[in-house]
This record gives C-alpha cells, sequence and structure tokens, in this order.
C-alpha cells in the first residue's frame, strides 16, 4: 500500500510548521498521498498544494472541524473539499469566533491555580491569532517548566475535570458534515479511540455521523492502540463506512506520531480513497 497521510497540522491552526514544510516534511518520510487538515480554517491549503505537488504528492484538501456531540467534543475531518465553497468558509468563520473567547477563560482557570500569562503565552506562540487553542497552552506550559512535555500539559491541565479545561459550544455535527459535503468533500470521524466512551455511546456517535451523512472512520492514527485499529475496522465494515488513516501530526517537538509512520489499514476494510483517481 502507498504511504498515506490523511490527518495534520500546519501553524495555520495548531501545528508548529508553515504549510509547505509540512508538505516537504511529508514528502521526505515518504508520503505519495497526503492531506492538510487544519482545525477550523483552510488559509493554508493553497500553499501546501503548491508544495505537496512540487514534491510529487497527491494533495488532498483537507479541514478538521470541531463539534459538540452529547456533552464532548468530537473532530470530523473532511476530505477532497473545495476551499473555496462559500457555504463551508462561512462555517468554519462562525466556529472560529468562539476560540478566542475560550482561550481566555482557559488563562484565567489557569490563574486559579497560580499559572500566570498563560492566555497571553499561548497566544504568542499562535501564528493565526483566530486559532489559539489547547495545543498552544501545551506548549506555554512546557516552554515555562511547569510540565515536562505536551502529553503531560494535556492530561494535567488541558482534558476535561482538570483546571485549564473549559468547555465550549462547537458546531452541530449534522451542521459540520453538511458544510463538508456542500464543498463536495467526504467527512471522517476522527480518531474515535481518543473518545474514552462506553461502547453503547460509542455506537450512538457512529450511527449519528452516518445518519447526517458521514462516511468513513479514522481507524488508523497516533492514538490508536492495536486493540484500537481492530475495533474501529470491525466497526467501519459492520456499519458500512470507509476507512481512514492519519497520523495527526503537530509538531515534530510535541512527541506525537511523526507523517508517514502509520501501519498499513487492516486488510478487512474499505478505504477511503478506494475510487480515488491514482490512488
Amino acid at each position: 500500500m502507498p504511504k498515506i497521510d490523511l490527518h495534520c497540522h500546519s501553524n495555520c491552526s495548531d501545528g508548529a510548521l508553515p504549510p509547505a514544510e509540512v508538505a516537504t516534511r511529508a514528502a521526505a518520510r515518504g508520503c505519495e498521498v497526503w492531506a492538510l487538515t487544519d482545525h477550523d480554517d483552510v488559509r493554508g491549503l493553497a500553499e501546501a498544494r503548491v508544495a505537496a505537488e512540487s514534491a510529487g504528492m497527491r494533495f488532498v484538501p483537507g479541514v478538521e472541524i470541531s463539534v459538540s456531540w452529547d456533552r464532548i467534543t468530537v473532530h470530523i475531518v473532511g476530505l477532497n473539499i473545495d476551499p473555496e465553497n462559500a457555504v463551508l468558509l462561512a462555517g468554519l468563520a462562525y466556529v472560529r469566533s468562539g476560540r478566542v473567547r475560550r482561550a481566555e477563560a482557559m488563562g484565567e482557570d489557569l490563574a486559579r491555580v497560580g499559572i500566570q500569562g498563560a492566555f497571553a503565552g499561548a497566544l504568542a506562540r499562535a501564528d493565526n491569532k483566530e486559532m489559539v487553542g489547547r495545543t498552544h497552552f501545551a506548549r506555554f506550559l512546557v516552554e515555562n517548566g511547569h510540565v515536562k512535555d505536551v502529553k503531560t500539559a494535556f492530561k494535567k491541565y488541558l482534558v476535561k475535570g482538570k483546571p485549564g479545561y473549559v468547555p465550549h459550544q462547537w458546531a452541530e455535527m449534522s451542521d459540520a458534515i453538511a458544510w463538508i459535503r456542500a464543498a463536495g468533500g467526504q467527512a471522517v470521524l476522527a480518531h474515535p479511540g481518543r473518545y474514552e466512551i462506553g461502547k453503547a455511546r460509542m455506537l450512538d456517535l457512529i450511527a449519528h455521523f452516518k445518519a447526517a451523512g458521514g462516511e468513513a472512520l479514522e481507524v488508523v492514527t497516533s492514538n490508536h492502540t492495536a486493540e484500537h485499529v481492530s475495533q474501529f475496522a470491525r466497526m467501519s465494515v459492520e456499519h458500512g463506512l470507509t476507512a481512514s488513516c492519519g497520523s495527526d501530526f503537530h509538531s515534530p517537538l510535541d512527541g506525537w506520531c511523526d507523517l508517514g509512520s502509520l501501519p498499513d489499514l487492516p486488510a478487512n476494510v474499505t478505504p477511503i480513497w478506494h475510487n480515488w483517481p491514482e490512488c
């Protein structure tokens, strides 16, 4: 199978590298098909496309939309989108509008436990100020000695129940998928193993996702164990969904999975790219 990576981020959202540098890194690490999927923003796609095609990769324009579903935050990746589609652009602008307010509240929460200057520090690390988010807070916490690495920052401060976590109402799932479909794209339920919900609730999530027009599960991704891969491969087959894969790469320094380092999809699934030209 060719090396395919359909989920990663640039500094147009919460990644560390400009889009062209992410493309160059993906090509250097052997990717043949590559998507940039920044959070709630598509402004990096034109630069990414030029760099990807110059490096000989097939480029897939994408986005990752933040969704609120049943009191949790879920991420929906859109692939093969038209980044100039007016419906999609209006929807993403709506989602971005709440990010700075949430970040200010996160800074206030961290100040209450003795960590001063977190909002300003996170904002300084966000190249796109509309997209300041938890990863920027995590980098602030690491660089100022509060935690040893980004993973620990999330675990100690930035997840539900911890002092830097602030709940937020994102897009409705049906709306996010409708925006993706309006832009000609395919909707993927990103990293389902990350949501830490029980089996019954996971089945409910997948049912809602499919009913809204979702097409694929992200079966192979950085935080999925071998058990997760088997579980979601089986679910993709049982629910008539295709399967996707992506590293969710953000930075060479974050300690997550790097570009182009994923195992192949299991043989029993139908890849999302099964009917893409030249794949």
